[in-house]
């Protein structure tokens, strides 16, 4: 592929990305009438950039929540959300799914697919929980990748009062992360949801990020067509196709629900 594509992705002035984020998170919890925030860490890349900036710009009004599935989620993504939170001086909780979900599953159908995502929205249920009980508003660790292809839990990891870092792609996150001074541990970390056992976002989408920003960025930042967007990158025009069908598909995930008008 293209590589020159991702360069011209990723050179970003990451300081000025800070500051306007920061800017963001405080002007949003003053405006808002807002006791503060509250957000989900996973021990992924995302959450991690979250929490950081929430560390530099509104660190006594932030609350982490670290929700794993003691069977699916693996130790190290855990253990990397607690030392962050340690390192931060972040008021935190840690709350493990898997009773929750366990409970649900005697009184349903069983479906994989759906119970994955049922462990999404079981978290969010949480977060939303605190924000209530604290008056705080929901941050939301989508990345612009993410929310193009749909790549989210609707009213799971989607539900969000805020969504400070969805103007940035996947591969601008690994480099703000390094402009941040996270941990290489978090930053070099396959990306997943950690929705079932052994989960990636590689293995479901079948495509690298790099391969996943290059055809987004060629057509909604560019206004290429996928014919076009194939040609420049050097991608194949089957998985340009996949991503912009991915795209059309999740369209429902990116509005409010539909209303009859009578």
């Amino acid at each position: 592929m293209n590589r020159a594509i991702i360069e011209e992705i990723t050179q970003r002035d990451f300081k000025e990305i800070e500051e306007k984020i920061g800017t963001f998170l405080i002007r949003e919890v003053e405006d808002r009438k807002s006791q503060g925030v509250v957000f989900g860490l996973s021990g992924g890349i995302d959450s991690a950039v979250v929490a950081m900036l929430c560390s530099k710009y509104i660190k006594t009004k932030s609350l982490a929540l670290i929700m794993p599935n003691a069977k699916i989620t693996p130790s190290e993504d855990t253990d990397d959300a607690i030392k962050m939170v340690d390192s931060l001086h972040l008021d935190y909780k840690l709350v493990d799914i898997s009773f929750i979900q366990k409970e649900y599953s005697k009184y349903i159908e069983p479906n994989p697919s759906a119970l994955g995502n049922l462990g999404a929205r079981i978290r969010s249920n949480i977060i939303y929980y605190y924000a209530n009980a604290r008056n705080c508003l929901v941050l939301g660790s989508g990345d612009r990748s993410e929310f193009l292809i749909g790549y989210f839990t609707k009213f799971g990891d989607g539900a969000a009062d805020l969504l400070p870092i969805a103007s940035l792609y996947k591969t601008q996150i690994r480099e703000f992360a390094k402009f941040l001074g996270i941990s290489q541990n978090i930053i070099s970390k396959p990306s997943s949801p950690r929705l079932w056992e052994g989960h990636t976002a590689q293995g479901e989408i079948g495509m690298t990020y790099d391969e996943i920003d290059s055809i987004l960025y060629c057509i909604f930042d560019k206004g290429m067509p996928p014919i076009d967007t194939a040609e420049l990158t050097g991608i194949p025009i089957s998985d340009v196709d996949k991503i912009y069908q991915m795209n059309k598909r999740s369209e429902h995930k990116r509005i409010t629900p539909k209303i009859c008008l009578l």
